[in-house]
């Protein structure tokens, strides 16, 4: 049961920050104007972006009452949740990947940013950080962090937005739940109950075959 209170919670924070740092960056295209971003500008900025979370992860952790209060193990649950939810956020980005590669020429023209090393390192070094701060706490408040951390108070305590971040919450704890069943019935039986990878294999195999029983029809 802590664990779901904390996943609701830090689903809550998750959704929040998400809409915090896409204003940001939609100001930084602003300033990009028509400029292409690189791969490596994407991973920096996702860095970035990763790295300030779980800061405020963290801050949302130990900030008890007005006070910093270290509780290893809801520490520890708050990094499984990052851990499921920076992994769900890559698996999404593959299958996004992949529905415009099977999609063809029915989709407009588009350049993936997507680099699977790029996302490995980047959650490795965060995770990395995030294992540093249980020693070294104090990094963890800076005044980017706090901003976000007090934004983040303000935005969840108004009463439309912060019910309606509630709802978005609710439904990233369930991204978190499918996750961490996924990953129990992987070790269990080496497969996850849930794969969309498959299925859109399927999918690519389906509409070959359909292809090929057009032309069939059409030499007929």
């Amino acid at each position: 049961m802590k664990f779901l209170d904390l996943a609701f919670r830090l689903g809550v924070v998750f959704a929040i920050f998400g809409f915090l740092w896409g204003i940001l960056n939609f100001f930084l295209r602003l300033l990009r104007a028509s400029a292409p971003k690189t791969i490596v500008e994407e991973y920096v900025l996702k860095f970035f972006q990763y790295f300030f979370l779980v800061n405020v992860t963290f801050l949302f952790c130990v900030q008890k009452n007005d006070a910093s209060i270290l509780m290893p193990q809801e520490l520890i649950l708050a990094g499984l949740i990052l851990i499921l939810y920076f992994t769900g956020k890559l698996q999404n980005s593959q299958n996004r990947l992949m529905l415009f590669q099977l999609s063809g020429t029915s989709m407009p023209p588009f350049k993936s940013l997507f680099n699977l090393r790029g996302e490995i390192i980047v959650i490795t070094l965060t995770m990395i950080y995030f294992v540093a701060l249980l020693f070294y706490p104090a990094y963890a408040s800076n005044p980017i962090s706090n901003w976000f951390y007090e934004s983040i108070l303000d935005i969840e305590t108004t009463p439309v937005f912060g019910f309606i971040f509630k709802i978005i919450g609710f439904f990233v704890l369930l991204g978190i739940l499918s996750k961490l069943v996924n990953g129990l019935a992987f070790l269990i039986t080496g497969a996850p109950l849930i794969t969309v990878n498959r299925q859109f294999k399927r999918t690519s195999k389906d509409e070959n075959k359909e292809d090929r029983f057009d032309d069939f029809e059409e030499l007929n």
